[in-house]
């Protein structure tokens, strides 16, 4: 007798289920759980890095992390604006400067200006969080600059007639109207930016650093060869998912309070916020 549609949903969600519990219940009888709790969980080596992992490793990474967006966020705005400039020199300027930066690994951008800017430039001194910075914003800033261009292109072309039909001149239209506006869309992308910059941070351990320097990453790898243990990894991992998934939360929290509102293609309009 054949099944009917539902029915046969249901066997099959039945069936994956117990594979499931009997998966779970061979690994939990066959695996070696003192073991794996002297590799991942060693509670003395937990206690022993509490509290420099906050003190230290977890407020410099939050402090990389943000010196990094906010000097992308303050490239991106005038790089967002030359992508839209009627004048075509500004429009190619941006254009290089995002495609170029946006095409390179983070780690290749912080090595040139951590380690290749005082080479090239001897009298220049750059501590690790200027060259954070630096580095960091620099990656930030192309993808931020095509997310920021996107949201002024989302903005109504009403919204920028009204405003000039009011005496607003196109700089101040710009950036008392179309700016605050397209912020308003881009939130949810510019917080998963945020998100991106904090895990890129953990690239700082290639620059070297003093202890009180130490992000994360560096911070559990020191441990991790001081204690031949993978405790300081997990402990550095949890302390990385405290920034990102109430960040993640943030997101999706704003999206839902924006309705949803789709960021429009550049040519969906042919708004020009230039003066």
């Amino acid at each position: 007798m054949a099944l009917s549609r539902r029915k046969r949903a249901r066997l099959i969600r039945g069936t994956q289920y117990a594979i499931l519990v009997v998966v779970a219940v061979v690994f939990a009888l066959t695996a070696d759980w003192t073991r794996i709790q002297q590799a991942f969980f060693r509670p003395e080596v937990v206690r022993e890095m509490f509290p420099d992992v906050i003190t230290v490793a977890l407020l410099n990474t939050v402090i990389y992390t943000g010196l990094g967006f906010g000097f992308g966020l303050a490239l991106a705005i005038p790089l967002a604006l030359m992508r839209l400039s009627s004048v075509a020199p500004y429009r190619w300027i941006s254009g290089i400067y995002v495609e170029f930066f946006r095409g390179l690994p983070a780690l290749l951008v912080i090595l040139a200006v951590g380690n290749g800017v005082p080479i090239a430039f001897p009298g220049a001194i750059l501590n690790k969080y200027l060259a954070l910075m630096v580095a960091l914003g620099i990656v930030g800033s192309a993808y931020m600059a095509e997310t920021l261009r996107a949201g002024i292109q989302a903005v109504p072309a009403g919204q920028v007639e009204a405003a000039r039909s009011l005496g607003m001149s196109p700089m101040r239209t710009t950036i008392w109207v179309v700016i605050p506006q397209a912020f308003k869309i881009i939130l949810p992308p510019l917080t998963n930016e945020l998100i991106l910059l904090t895990k890129d941070s953990s690239l700082a351990l290639f620059l070297g650093a003093s202890i009180s320097e130490y992000e994360l990453t560096q911070f559990g790898r020191v441990a991790l060869n001081q204690y031949q243990s993978l405790t300081p990894v997990l402990v550095a991992g949890v302390c990385y998912l405290i920034i990102t998934i109430p960040l993640s939360y943030l997101s999706r929290y704003l999206e839902k309070r924006g309705g949803g509102k789709k960021i429009s293609s550049p040519e969906s309009t042919g708004l020009d916020v230039t003066p």
